[in-house]
């Protein structure tokens, strides 16, 4: 099973996260920016990351593709079934993929990619989103998160990949996650990513962001 696309994308790593919880052993094949494998260009004809190569099967994008996984893969169990409770874990899915990652995407590319790819940096909107727009992610991340951590169900889910990805991205270029301020969305980053299935994924993408910082 390959999944095409660069490690330091948040949707990247929450399909590999996932892919390690599951025990489901992946080949990450780089992709992205106009590059990438056939197989990249024949699951994804739209140039998204990630996209999944399952032999003849192909598929972009990191929703479908965890849905197929846990189709697969049933347990361990990381999307409820209770029925509160799995709507709140697609809620957070959405929160992480939409809202979280549309600020931090202003934060993290125009501060750590853009000048990678040879493409014009605007450090004023990542400056303005981290002013204005990330505050109020993490206001709203403190107030949800219960006391023992974790989103849903009190135990490590899918709405906790999710909606951290993106924030570890944003936490790679800037300093703006206060723990005096929000120490339980602190206290939950620390969490997640001390997660095997993340720890290793972040491990495995120091390189890349090394090389990132350098240039």
């Amino acid at each position: 099973m390959i999944i095409h696309g660069a490690r330091l994308s948040p949707f990247v790593r929450k399909v590999i996260a996932f892919a390690a919880e599951k025990g489901i052993a992946v080949e990450v094949q780089s992709a992205g920016f106009g590059r990438g494998a056939d197989g990249y260009f024949k699951g994804s004809p739209f140039g998204k990351i990630p996209a999944l190569e399952d032999g003849d099967f192909l598929i972009s994008d990191s929703t479908a593709i965890i849905t197929y996984l846990d189709a697969l893969h049933p347990e361990p169990n990381l999307i409820p079934t209770e029925a509160k409770a799995r709507a709140r874990t697609i809620w957070y899915e959405e929160f992480g993929d939409t809202i979280a990652q549309a600020a931090g995407q202003k934060i993290f590319f125009n501060r750590a990619v853009a000048k990678m790819v040879k493409r014009p940096q605007d450090l004023a909107t990542a400056d303005r989103a981290e002013a204005e727009e990330m505050p109020a992610i993490y206001d709203y991340l403190e107030s949800v998160l219960p006391d023992s951590g974790w989103l849903v169900e009190d135990r490590f889910t899918l709405a906790d990949l999710a909606a951290a990805c993106p924030l570890i991205n944003v936490c790679y270029c800037s300093d703006g996650l206060d723990a005096a301020r929000w120490p339980r969305v602190a206290a939950w980053m620390e969490r997640v990513k001390a997660r095997p299935s993340v720890a290793d994924a972040l491990l495995e993408e120091a390189p890349m962001l090394a090389v990132m910082k350098a240039k």
